[in-house]
């Protein structure tokens, strides 16, 4: 069934459109503005070229999606299929299906709202061209890297988005920002070099890069010996991209220095590549290797779940001087465990929950990072003790719509039923509790219980960050810098319990949230109650792509 029936070289067009527009944006972008088009703000002129291309690849993607045959989700469908280097047999091949899909629509729509977020928000940094350059290009990299289905036109997609990345935080960053984009380059780029090995020991063992010809024959072309030396250089290389613990170092330092829309487009779709590759590569070409590690990465997979939630909760504490933005970061490495627990487990049910997991990670992070980088702005830092220490009333007081959307977004973080947070990890530990024949039921069933412990240290970490954030601390006293009282209060803090004792004048007021700020966030929070109301739409799609997949390319 097709929404609307879209001819298949049209369906072509339009998936070469979506994957090449953002690239030409990037080179219009640095090129003088025609006369007509240059405005009396240049500046202005660029950013709003940004916006101009990302929406048209945005709907693009959403024509794509319209024109898809949902009664047909397991068959690669918008294929491209042209020869490049003819003596390797790499070619230009394009494709999507049920698992490819709606990493597209999600990269499509964060990199927009990014860029309509930008237009009024740009961060401190060199010239807007460059910026809007960057952004477009690390676009194309990560639309390609979920469209093609060729093992070294993969690798060259999933590098092509370190350079832009490194960039935005070297150029755009905060504090500590050229270290955090050097450890960022390092160490992905470290993996990338490991990864390629693999990819390249896969390609000259079978005599062809193409993954649906890969997928199809299943490994049988590979022998065991082969598919585990590839599981582990390719596996690492996607682990650390991932990230997976203890190779997850890099994100905390990378994300708190980042501008807003740099970690949004970090967490929301650049570790998505990471998850993807497990899913379209390892899983289907590689199975036996897979097998072989399946349990490592697992244990590693719940280690990621409980070390990132522990270093939330001491991020979280009083008096830790926790970053808000860092604790996001944290949250990201147990969440992404939660993925890599349900890729191991090689059943349905957990690679299902494994891809809900992806696209409800991409829509809730990015919506917690926008906001936390909107309270950064407004408070002038995301240091948790300060913000709680603020004012009493904290921001329910303050900015009542943006803590009230903060506190929906922790909250759809933390798994709570009927949002999306919840289905993910919900069927990856279905998953766990019945791995796939081969694998040991009572080892899965042990990570699954320490899976299960995860998601109550998540809830206790994500209460406390509203309970300060929002809420404020509970002191006797009034915590108002000088700076914020009132005239009238700055002769001495009033006890709490005194009837008037927080006078609305000692509590002033911040910048709700704005026009342009609510049109960048309500799309992530919206998609985030339907994904969790009605699961279907996003299982439907991707539950007949990986049962092919899994089954070694037959339906």
């Amino acid at each position: 069934m097709t929404v609307i029936d879209i001819s298949a070289s049209v369906m072509q067009f339009l998936l070469a459109f979506v994957v090449v527009a953002p690239l030409l944006g990037a080179v219009a972008a640095l090129l003088p503005a025609p006369p007509g088009l240059k405005g009396k703000n240049p500046d202005q002129a660029v950013l709003r070229h940004g916006v101009t291309v990302t929406g048209a690849v945005l709907i693009a993607t959403i024509v794509l999606a319209v024109g898809f045959d949902h009664d047909h989700p397991a068959t690669m469908q918008a294929t491209t299929d042209i020869s490049w280097i003819p003596a390797l047999d790499v070619r230009i091949h394009l494709g999507i299906d049920g698992i490819s899909l709606p990493l597209l629509l999600l990269t499509a729509l964060l990199t927009f709202l990014c860029a309509l977020y930008s237009y009024f928000k740009l961060p401190a940094g060199p010239s807007p061209k460059a910026f809007v350059a960057l952004v477009l290009v690390l676009e194309s990299g990560t639309l390609a890297t979920f469209a093609v289905l060729d093992l070294l036109l993969f690798f060259l997609a999933i590098e092509m988005v370190l350079i832009p990345m490194y960039f935005l935080i070297a150029r755009w960053g905060g504090g500590q920002r050229q270290a955090a984009a050097w450890k960022f380059i390092l160490y992905t780029l470290l993996g990338s070099v490991v990864m390629l090995l693999g990819i390249l020991l896969i390609g000259l063992k079978s005599g062809t890069f193409d993954m649906v010809s890969l997928a199809t024959d299943n490994g049988r072309g590979l022998t065991t010996s082969v598919q585990v030396i590839a599981v582990l250089a390719i596996g690492l290389g996607l682990a650390v991209k991932t990230p997976m613990w203890p190779l997850h170092s890099w994100l905390p330092d990378a994300h708190t220095a980042a501008p807003t829309v740099g970690s949004v487009l970090l967490a929301g779709v650049l570790l998505k590549m990471g998850t993807y590759g497990f899913v379209r590569i390892l899983l289907p070409i590689a199975p036996d290797g897979m097998r072989t590690f399946a349990p490592y990465l697992a244990a590693f997979a719940v280690v990621g779940i409980v070390y990132g939630s522990l270093a939330c909760l001491a991020l979280a504490r009083t008096g830790a001087k926790g970053d808000l933005k860092r604790l996001i970061a944290y949250s990201s490495v147990g969440h992404m465990g939660f993925v890599l627990l349900g890729i191991a487990t090689m059943t349905p049910t957990g690679v299902n929950g494994a891809l809900f997991a992806n696209i409800a990670h991409g829509l809730i992070t990015g919506l917690l990072f926008f906001l936390v980088g909107a309270i950064k702005d407004r408070y002038g830092t995301a240091d948790l003790d300060t913000l709680a220490g603020a004012t009493g009333a904290a921001l329910y007081g303050r900015a009542p719509r943006l803590g009230a959307l903060l506190a929906f977004a922790a909250i759809a973080s933390l798994g709570l039923p009927g949002l999306a947070g919840f289905w993910g990890e919900m069927l990856t530990l279905f998953g766990a509790y019945s791995p796939a024949e081969g694998l040991s039921r009572p080892a899965f069933r042990t990570f699954m219980a320490i899976g299960a412990f995860g998601t109550l240290l998540t809830a206790a970490y994500m209460l406390i960050v509203v309970r300060r954030v929002c809420m404020g601390e509970h002191t006797p006293h009034s915590r108002l810098s000088p700076d914020d009282r009132a005239p009238h209060a700055a002769d001495g803090p009033q006890p709490s319990g005194a009837a008037g004792a927080r006078p609305a004048a000692t509590t002033p007021q911040l910048a709700d949230i704005q026009t342009y700020e609510a049109a960048a966030w309500t799309p992530l929070a919206a998609l985030t109650v339907l994904a969790g109301l009605w699961p279907a739409v996003l299982l439907g799609l991707t539950d007949p792509a990986v049962q092919k997949l899994l089954a070694g390319g037959k339906s």
